[in-house]
């Protein structure tokens, strides 16, 4: 295992553990009461096994805890950070790159002290590891960045505070419909895409009665530019 890998599928504990594994009523239970949350414990136990597991090796059980430990440090505090007058509409934002800070931090300090001895053999190359990740994070990752992104700008259609499911759907979709295209060449695709869902985006709102176009259009920039910058950052580092 090289540390590169261990870096990708540390990474990947992160967001399924962040993300995919969380549900958004358990998000908003931690972001509220912190360290009295009865989500929390459990989220931290699932952040330390899919750490410890993902990593092949015994001894990164130090490092998992230390993950684990941060990790609960800074969701605990986070309800106060989002009271916070100056900070409150970074909070999110802040959140992830403390989370990313301490892991980065986990695995530099492991690879320089301990030798990288995997109890199997590591059966994806990093770029395939690349490849799985940022699938995963195209998926329920970049619903959730695009609602924060949203609340940021205070982006609101009504009464709507949060992305529908359908909404979800289709942006899962099609940023991993983007990936595939863009990881073999076919750019154009990409573009009959993109005009195919302004069309039929255009026909909802028509029949909906209110006009929803800067959200669809900002939602679409959005996901699509996560996808194409996803796709895009593997093939510049790995290809």
């Amino acid at each position: 295992m090289t540390f590169t890998q261990l870096l990708l599928v540390q990474l990947l504990a992160h967001i399924l553990t962040d993300f995919t594994f969380q549900s958004y009523q358990q998000a908003k239970d931690k972001n509220e009461k912190g360290f009295k949350s009865k989500f929390l414990k459990w989220h931290i136990l699932i952040m330390f096994l899919s750490s410890w597991i993902l990593s092949f090796q015994w001894k990164f059980v130090f490092a998992s805890l230390f993950i684990a430990l941060t990790h609960w440090l800074v969701d605990g505090l986070k309800p106060y950070l989002n009271q916070n007058k100056w900070l409150g509409k970074y909070a999110f934002f802040i959140d992830q790159g403390l989370h990313l800070f301490f892991l980065a931090i986990s695995v530099v300090v492991y690879d320089k002290w301990f030798a990288l001895e995997p109890i199997i053999d590591m059966p994806l190359s990093e770029k395939w590891l690349a490849i799985v990740l940022v699938f995963v994070f195209c998926g329920k990752t970049c619903n959730v960045f695009i609602k924060e992104i949203f609340q940021f700008f205070d982006i609101k259609v009504g009464n709507t505070e949060d992305l529908p499911n359908a909404g979800r759907l289709i942006g899962l979709t099609e940023r991993w419909l983007i990936l595939v295209f863009v990881f073999i060449n076919q750019f154009a695709a990409v573009g009959f895409l993109l005009a195919s869902k302004s069309i039929l985006r255009y026909k909802s709102e028509q029949e909906e009665g209110f006009n929803k176009t800067e959200y669809v259009l900002i939602g679409t920039l959005l996901s699509f530019g996560l996808g194409i910058g996803s796709a895009i950052l593997v093939q510049l580092l790995f290809w």
